[in-house]
């Protein structure tokens, strides 16, 4: 999942499902902003995403690591079906 930054709003206009694309390597963070260590990844998103400030639509970029989370996946569940 990619998200957006809570304080800045960016820098995807919102949150959306992608994966992370092995055709490249995640590469170091060159930018003051970056943490130490941090790292970015390519993604490609399930549906085409505009970044915050409405340009794209974009099916693909490198996100930085703190802007993606595990996506969501629901458990089975455990309940049987009563309408029998």
């Amino acid at each position: 999942m990619v998200v957006s930054d809570p304080l800045t709003g960016g820098p995807w206009e919102v949150d959306f499902p992608g994966s992370i694309d092995d055709t490249g390597a995640p590469e170091p963070v060159l930018h003051t902003s970056a943490e130490p260590g941090e790292l970015a990844y390519w993604v490609s998103f399930d549906e085409p995403q505009y970044d915050s400030g409405g340009s794209g639509p974009y099916r693909k970029a490198q996100i930085w690591a703190r802007y993606l989370r595990p996506a969501r996946t629901d458990a089975p569940s455990d309940r049987q079906s009563n309408d029998r």
